[in-house]
Parts: structure tokens; C-alpha cells; sequence
């Protein structure tokens, strides 16, 4: 189930970059990671922590709540 969860906020995160025209490696940049990181938390691979999910809200211009929008 938590996996389930992981996959969805990926996908969310993944889904705002994308509309933002920004790519893994520049997002990447932007929050000090690396474009394997960025990819294994769109792909719902890794237990993102809060900081850093802060920090990709702050990078796309939008409130974190969004992608916690599982509907």
C-alpha cells in the first residue's frame, strides 16, 4: 500500500516537471540532487524525505499539497 503511494506522488512530481517544460537534470539542479535521485522519486523507487520533498515544491513554484492530489 505505502509503495502504491510512493508511485503516486512520483507521478505527480514527474507530471508538474513535465508541465513546467523542466528536465530531471535540471530539476536535479535546482534541489542539489542527482538526475538517478530525481528519477528513482518519479518512479516511485525511494522514501523521498520531507526536506527534499520541500525543496521540489519550492524548485516546480508550487505548494507541496498538490502532489499529494491522488485522486
Amino acid at each position: 500500500m505505502i509503495q502504491t503511494y510512493l508511485h503516486k506522488l512520483g507521478k505527480n512530481i514527474k507530471d508538474i516537471r513535465k508541465s513546467k517544460k523542466l528536465s530531471q537534470e535540471k530539476l536535479a539542479e535546482l534541489v542539489g540532487k542527482s538526475r538517478n535521485y530525481v528519477g528513482m522519486i518519479e518512479k516511485g523507487e525511494t522514501n523521498i524525505p520531507t526536506i527534499t520533498l520541500l525543496e521540489i515544491a519550492k524548485a516546480l513554484n508550487v505548494h507541496p499539497k498538490i502532489f499529494f492530489d491522488f485522486k
